[in-house]
This record gives structure tokens, C-alpha cells and sequence, in this order.
């Protein structure tokens, strides 16, 4: 399993281990201990930038998924899954808005991204946002 990430804001601390350990939970629960990815942690203004570039959304979200296993070449390199990418300062506020710890709104949004990097797509349909809201839920008592 080879997991990177990197912590590309300043604006919050971030336990990089805990990240690796809550990553690295998702990939076992999930049964994929063999694959590659990466978390980058940013902050709003980059994830805004991203956000437009990728998806025509002008405003900042909470994560993003890249995945690799998408497109015409995504067969060539199976095990390399792609990148979540996190907005630290929307997390902090979701974190508060919900009343829950920061590390428990960065573990949600790690395996939110993750899933989407598994193929899982809430927007697809009623059907599949709820397939993937099943799953986060068995992931977060994992």
C-alpha cells in the first residue's frame, strides 16, 4: 500500500499520521490493501481553483476525487486509484457547523473521496447516493 500525502496549506495543523491511519483503515475495510493513492490537503482558495477548473463550480468544496481508473487508459495501472483532494478550512467548518471533532469530519470526507475513487457516484442517481451513504456508514464503524 503506498499512500501520499501532502499537506500543501499552512492555515491548519494536520496530524499526517492520522491521516495515513485512517486512509490506510479505509483501504483494508475495503479490501484493497495493494493500491496507490494520494491525499493532498489544501486550502479554500486552491480547492476553489480546482473546483472551477474540474467541475464549472466557483466556490470552494469540501473534497474532490481524481480518480485514475476513469478514461480511456484507466485499465493501464490498476492499483494506482488516483487523489482525494481536501479543503482543511471547509472541513474545520463543517466540523463546527456539525458539532463534531475536526478528525471526525476529515475521516468522513477521506472516505467519501475514497469511495468515489472506488467508482461509488451520489449523484448518479437516488439509488446510488444511497448505495454510497450505506457504505460511508459501514466504513465509519470500521
Amino acid at each position: 500500500m503506498n499512500i501520499w500525502i501532502k499537506n500543501r496549506q499552512r492555515k491548519l495543523p494536520v496530524d499526517i499520521r492520522m491521516v495515513r491511519r485512517i486512509v490506510t483503515g479505509i483501504l483494508n475495510a475495503l479490501g484493497s490493501p495493494d493500491v496507490e493513492m494520494g491525499v493532498s490537503l489544501v486550502s479554500d482558495r486552491a480547492i476553489t481553483d480546482l473546483n472551477a477548473t474540474y467541475r464549472n463550480h466557483n466556490r470552494p468544496t469540501d473534497v474532490l476525487s481524481f480518480s485514475m481508473q476513469e478514461g480511456d487508459f484507466g485499465d493501464l495501472n490498476p492499483q494506482v486509484l488516483g487523489d482525494v483532494v481536501i479543503s482543511v478550512e471547509t472541513a474545520r467548518r463543517q466540523a463546527e457547523e456539525r458539532g463534531q471533532s475536526f478528525e471526525e469530519e476529515l475521516c468522513l470526507l477521506l472516505i467519501h473521496g475514497t469511495l468515489h475513487l472506488f467508482g461509488y457516484d451520489h449523484e448518479r442517481s437516488a439509488a446510488a447516493a444511497r448505495q454510497m451513504r450505506g457504505k460511508e456508514r459501514t466504513l465509519l464503524r470500521t
